[in-house]
């Protein structure tokens, strides 16, 4: 029993993260590159980002056309540590369609609008096995190319939806998840290191900031670890070699992740979905000295979430 004396009930509190805790003023950083096995051109950008540059890390999309290709090369280097990019609006699912009518489009595809994706995960019982047969065949997929499972994350961050994460936790005792991603961007150093206006970046945060709360306590629950810190939400797709350094400069303590997505040119599978992506400029940034550099300035330490 509790003795206010003894002080056994701090001793018994859980910790208030899964995360190791981090010693002040040391900064850990994990580079993700995402939407591996897109195209032909994602998967050189993010191996030779890899081999040449500072990309720790990789997520793959199981479903989409040159998935095995990129699990092939992903396989040739080892060092690479790769993750399951779950896929569930906005592309394109393993699953034959017929077997999930209610998540597709008359085309077979995941539909493009997230906040229609998202009410109807929540408010519609029926659509919930659908939703977990996917995910269950997005992670059989994963662990049938032989690659260790670095962490999960989930295409247009989807795994904030509570639904989704709740699979994601159930299916993670199965299939071994130790790491996901947590979309957590702190608004004032984003904002800062754009130069863009702060309103957006704070509405979406104070939006967003409850369902992190929720993540972070069923994760924490599951014995999951993640990141602390996020970059790449409110400037997906323009992660440039100028704004990176910039965040790179003002780099918190603990553990963040940058988030980019490379390229090393445009194709149709780019232009149908992210037309306005800077894939190639995100690419450059990759691979530029400069930010290798300033990483060393900040001794900032690259890892991937199996690291944690």
């Amino acid at each position: 029993m509790f003795s206010p004396g003894t002080g056994a009930w701090f001793r018994r509190r859980p910790p208030r993260t899964t995360n190791v805790l981090i010693p002040r003023g040391l900064k850990k950083i994990i580079v993700t590159g995402d939407d591996f096995g897109l195209a032909p051109q994602v998967n050189a950008a993010i191996i030779e980002a890899h081999r040449s540059g500072i990309l720790t890390a990789a997520s793959l999309m199981v479903g989409e056309k040159y998935w095995q290709e990129a699990a092939e090369a992903a396989k040739e280097h080892p060092s690479l540590k790769v993750g399951l990019h779950l896929t569930l609006v906005e592309g394109t699912p393993v699953l034959d369609p017929r077997r999930i009518p209610d998540l597709v489009d008359g085309s077979g595809k995941f539909p493009a609008d997230l906040v229609r994706a998202g009410f109807r995960f929540f408010f519609r019982s029926g659509i919930r096995s659908q939703l977990e047969d996917e995910i269950r065949a997005q992670f059989e997929r994963f662990c049938g190319t032989g690659l260790k499972l670095d962490h999960v994350d989930a295409h247009n961050h989807m795994h904030l939806h509570p639904t989704v994460l709740r699979i994601i936790v159930k299916a993670g005792k199965e299939y071994g998840v130790k790491g996901v991603r947590l979309p957590n961007e702190p608004p004032f150093i984003s904002w800062k290191a754009s130069g863009k206006s702060l309103g957006p970046r704070l509405c979406s945060w104070m939006f967003l900031y409850p369902w992190i709360t929720v993540m972070k306590l069923m994760l924490r629950r599951a014995g999951i670890r993640h990141n602390d810190y996020l970059f790449g939400m409110n400037d997906s797709g323009a992660m440039t070699e100028e704004l990176a350094l910039r965040l790179v400069a003002n780099l918190p303590d603990g553990i963040t992740e940058f988030c980019f997505h490379p390229a090393t040119g445009r194709c149709e599978e780019i232009d149908s979905t992210m037309p306005r992506y800077r894939h190639q400029d995100e690419y450059s940034a990759l691979v530029s000295e400069s930010l290798r550099r300033a990483l060393q300035v900040q001794r900032a330490e690259r890892i991937a979430f199996s690291d944690i």
